[in-house]
């Protein structure tokens, strides 16, 4: 055989030899590239962050209410890999995993107290972080890590709720390009806040009861829902006054505070453990609840737990002013059947037929959902 022929051959044999090579290369080139293609969105504290274009793993810290009204947007909890252990307690508690049972098997050790632990996180290979927009400290954990850090606001629209879970879906929709999965609650929120509106401007010798919320109480301090908090969105707009509207956030009050506003109805939330009858039983060390108005005529009540707490903003959100107006003016409202209410409202928003037993799992919630 000729040498020019020989040579001829080697080369050919080379080319089929290298070919898959280069067909591999070119196949992990671009899937580096695209692993690298990344977009940028506007937080709500007005930062650009440049995120993954391909988000399959989230971590969501402390923004409490987040995790279920995340899943009910996507659909599933399938890429939510880390939350807050409030969340969870919430969760696990709630109506929520009977629809994605997956959220109960979330991560929530890269947490303790309200300290996040990076090296934690980092095991969790998370595409990208939500957080409360409130905790910059955090955020900037975040970042120096290298991990996207995107920021959730909760008193960007003075704690009006209906909003505030507007403005995090709007932003949930931005971050992972899809349709909201939640579409109608904020339209029927407005629905529901119009029609109580309505009636409470149409009667005009209503009296208004003054409220106090319990929004933590643990190791005897007390802190109530002041003028700058969901609290006093929630009741100014049901029929009431809250007694501490003077006060701002979340402040720590004390009994004899408490003497002095003597409220006529005490709402106690899901974030601490203590129920209606801890109260009527006066059983609380320390405190003597005896005298307080509320407690003598039988006016205390534990906020519901649905797919979350209904003190914060939540997919619930209009069933919580529909229940707060039930209380807060009961012969405005007596017409609402709350129980029915309820069924209605998840079978139109999460193809949910309650069963008698989650229903009253619902109004009667564990004190195992606090957060203590």
């Amino acid at each position: 055989m000729k040498k020019s022929h020989i040579a001829l051959i080697l080369v050919c044999l080379a080319l089929v030899c290298v070919a898959p090579a280069f067909g591999q290369g070119a196949k992990d080139s671009a899937a580096r590239s695209e692993a690298r293609a990344t977009r940028t969105v506007v937080d709500h504290l007005g930062n650009e962050v440049t995120i993954p274009a391909e988000i399959n793993r989230i971590i969501i810290s402390s923004v409490f209410p987040l995790p279920s009204v995340y899943c009910l947007f996507e659909g599933d909890a399938s890429k939510l890999v880390g939350m807050h252990p409030s969340s969870m307690a919430a969760a696990k508690n709630s109506i929520l995993p009977a629809i994605m049972p997956d959220i109960v098997n979330v991560n929530t050790d890269f947490i303790s107290g309200s300290e996040v632990n990076i090296e934690e996180v980092l095991k969790l290979k998370p595409d990208v972080a939500f957080y409360n927009a409130s905790s910059t400290a955090e955020g900037e954990k975040y970042r120096r890590a290298g991990i996207p850090a995107v920021a959730f606001s909760v008193s960007k629209w003075n704690f009006n709720s209906i909003e505030t879970f507007n403005g995090w879906v709007e932003l949930l929709g931005e971050v992972l390009q899809k349709e909201d999965q939640a579409a109608g609650i904020v339209e029927y929120g407005k629905e529901v806040y119009d029609m109580i509106q309505g009636r409470l401007t149409a009667a005009t010798d209503m009296e208004k009861p003054k409220a106090l919320i319990l929004f933590r109480y643990h190791n005897g301090k007390i802190n109530t829902a002041g003028g700058t908090h969901f609290g006093q969105y929630w009741i100014d707009s049901t029929g009431g006054v809250n007694v501490a509207s003077s006060l701002k956030g979340i402040p720590e009050t004390n009994m004899e505070q408490i003497y002095q506003w003597n409220p006529d109805i005490i709402y106690i939330t899901n974030f601490i453990g203590y129920l209606p009858e801890d109260l009527y039983g006066n059983v609380i060390e320390g405190h003597d609840w005896s005298h307080v108005k509320a407690v003598q005529e039988g006016k205390v009540y534990k906020f519901p737990l649905g797919m979350y707490r209904w003190y914060p903003p939540s997919s619930d959100t209009p069933l919580v002013l529909m229940w707060l107006a039930k209380h807060n003016q009961p012969d405005l409202f007596a017409d609402i059947d709350m129980e029915q209410e309820v069924r209605d409202y998840y079978m139109r928003f999460y193809n949910m037929e309650l069963s008698d037993d989650q229903v009253f799992q619902i109004f009667h919630p564990s004190r195992d959902a606090a957060d203590e």
